[in-house]
């Protein structure tokens, strides 16, 4: 049997009884977002589905994410970015039948499987919703249809993000199932170790979880999961982050980085050197210690080393952010072997031998 976390009505109380594998809510975090979407896309004949969620929130990503992960197509729409022509076509006259044809856009799907994905869908005006309608309600506008393989989703943002966005007509919003996302520091965690995130700004948003998306309406550039992603790559280049999450952001990252430079000598326990090194016990320290030790190590004698020196110095639940950090980092890096080996050997790291161990 196939469940899925959905909110039908698009309301915040559903009180529908959820699987055990689905958090108590109708919030979904993006990694139980991909889930649910991996789920819905093994389904015959599945219905379209509606992704809500705050700007920057990882929405589209997630999308893209599944395409590349199942092998499928992905065909992005910006229907905001669109005329109505370019989604319907080119009215051609023909002249033996003496009628005009649609001639519909190249982009649009011809054969295969995919996801045809309209993004921003309530920021396009009520025109373009209205052909929108037409490719989820009827699978096809103009002379134009969408092959069997392929599934119509759609993502945007609600009214409580501040977003210049358009009411949904209901008979749209009732053809789709309805899912809402919010961002949470565990999925973003895991999605930033497996993308090989900078070690010191991820233990910075784990110090500061409330940080990883928090709109500012008096700047441009404010925390989301988005923008940390841009500042994550500005960091690497030996840029200021704030034009991309904002000056009060980049301020406290500054602030976390100064108290880090007194870090135990992480290298000195990557080689087998830190019997004498204690656990940091400022919390800064410790996050940024924890995400050293999990990211670094490629080769296995460091990461012996490392889940030896954790599990002789560490806490329970230090053990578990270290284990589950360098399994996502195992996982992009293809060391998943040298992961388990390490910690086969530490009791304290046992239960987290399989990746996905709570």
């Amino acid at each position: 049997m196939i469940h899925l976390l959905v909110n039908t009505n698009n309301t915040r109380n559903n009180t529908m009884k959820k699987p055990d594998t689905f958090p108590q809510s109708t919030l979904l975090t993006i990694t139980d977002l991909q889930r649910s979407l991996d789920l819905l896309l093994a389904m015959p004949d599945a219905p379209s589905a509606m992704i809500w969620g705050p700007p920057g929130v990882g929405k589209s990503s997630a999308v893209r994410a599944l395409a590349e992960r199942h092998g499928i197509g992905l065909v992005d729409l910006r229907l905001g970015q669109r005329a109505p022509t370019d989604l319907r076509g080119l009215p051609v006259p023909d002249h033996t039948e003496r009628r005009a044809a649609w001639y519909p856009p190249a982009f649009l799907p011809r054969e295969g499987r995919g996801i045809l994905f309209l993004d921003e869908l309530n920021l396009a005006p009520p025109v373009m919703q209205g052909i929108a309608q037409q490719l989820v309600l009827d699978r096809r506008v103009g002379d134009y249809t969408v092959p069997e393989g392929w599934v119509v989703w759609a993502a945007g943002n609600r009214k409580e993000d501040r977003a210049a966005v358009y009411e949904m007509p209901a008979p749209v919003a009732n053809r789709f199932v309805h899912f809402e996302v919010g961002a949470e520091i565990e999925g973003f965690r895991s999605w930033a170790a497996n993308r090989g995130f900078d070690e010191l700004l991820l233990a910075f948003l784990l110090f500061r979880p409330e940080l990883l998306h928090k709109p500012d309406t008096l700047s441009p550039a404010w925390p989301s999961p988005r923008s940390w992603d841009m500042a994550d790559r500005m960091h690497r280049a030996g840029l200021s982050i704030a034009s991309a999450v904002g000056q009060a952001a980049a301020g406290e990252f500054a602030a976390f980085c100064k108290l880090c430079e007194r870090l135990p000598d992480v290298d000195a326990v990557l080689d087998g050197k830190g019997a004498a090194i204690a656990f940091p016990k400022e919390a800064s320290q410790r996050y940024a210690t924890i995400m050293a030790l999990a990211l670094r190590p490629r080769e296995a004698p460091a990461m012996r080393a490392a889940a030896r020196w954790v599990g002789a110095n560490a806490g329970a639940e230090w053990c578990r952010l270290f284990a589950l950090t360098a399994w996502d980092r195992a996982r992009r890096d293809g060391t998943v072997g040298v992961v388990a080996d390490a910690f086969v050997k530490e009791e304290k790291l046992r239960p987290y031998l399989h990746p996905h161990a709570a």
